[in-house]
């Protein structure tokens, strides 16, 4: 078996990042901006938040956290959403999930600007992407398509299984393995015979939230598989495939920790670039005499 290393694959993308940052910084351009809206005190979204941080430093991206209480108003949250999508400095913005549950999340990412989305949650982003149009994609899938592209990984023609069906991995990793040209099946908690589907996978997504589901006698002999389950169980953090159960089976697998979860910041990183660039193009096509 390969170990999909993302942690270093990220790594080294991030450097690919911070050396175009450096660049436009050379030339007399601002820094890339990320604004960051965390509500409450869940520890894991605290430590996700860390972490992105810490990605932003290393590649030389501001980064700006604003950190609500518990009980805050729903208009409170509209109020800084406003503020940041009128600050010229702040090029993308997360709303950090879960959010407490008299909030509506789909409404507050919404009103967050589709040119500010760096999670690539916004409604027209991701109606964009189903449509094929240009668009930011949502993080998590456009990690592990990036992923699977640094380790040689085409997908074109596999039967490719997505285990989970949310707005934020399932349906959009499906999107864009179908774009890729794999044969898609998506499974969920009604699916009525999960292994009889997974047995058939050269590629098993697996984002169920639920520790071990998937074991050595649901994979075929050589698949790939990409673990993005993040669960705790007696203190430790585990996927939702047995990983020491598959490892002497399939081909390729992610770890968790260390697999997809660096990725996912990578791919915040590079939204956020991407996103910075267009500002960028804006403002001197906004500068060239003759330009409206």
């Amino acid at each position: 078996m390969i170990l999909i290393d993302g942690k270093a694959t990220a790594r080294q993308l991030n450097e690919d990042i911070k050396a175009k940052i450096d660049g436009f910084v050379q030339k007399g351009e601002r820094p890339p901006g990320l604004a960051i809206i965390l509500i409450g005190e869940n520890p894991a979204s605290l430590s996700y938040v860390k972490g992105k941080g810490k990605a932003c430093l290393s590649v030389g991206m501001t980064h700006e956290l604003i950190r609500l209480p518990e009980d805050v108003t729903s208009e409170a949250v509209e109020k800084v959403i406003t503020r940041l999508n009128q600050d010229p400095l702040v090029d993308g913005m997360i709303l950090q999930l879960p959010i407490p549950r008299h909030l509506d999340a789909d409404r507050l990412i919404d009103l967050i600007s589709k040119d500010k989305d760096a999670d690539g949650f916004h409604v027209i982003n991701q109606g964009y992407m189903y449509q094929k149009k240009p668009s930011i994609k949502p993080a998590t899938p456009k990690g592990i398509m990036t992923l699977l592209k640094a380790y040689d990984l085409d997908v074109a023609g596999m039967n490719a299984v997505v285990i989970g069906r949310s707005n934020i991995v399932g349906f959009p990793i499906a999107r864009l393995l179908m774009d890729a040209n794999a044969t898609v099946t998506i499974c969920h908690s009604r699916t009525s015979d999960l292994k009889q589907h997974t047995k058939e996978a050269d590629l098993l997504v697996v984002s169920a939230g639920r520790p071990g589901l998937v074991t050595k006698d649901m994979v075929k002999k050589g698949a790939i598989v990409i673990d993005v389950g993040v669960n705790r169980v007696d203190g430790k953090l585990v996927g939702d495939v047995d990983f020491e159960q598959l490892k002497d089976v399939v081909s390729y697998m992610t770890p968790v920790p260390g697999g997809v979860g660096p990725m996912t910041i990578h791919t915040l990183i590079h939204n956020t670039f991407e996103l910075y660039q267009a500002n960028i193009k804006t403002k001197d096509q906004l500068n060239t005499p003759g330009i409206l």
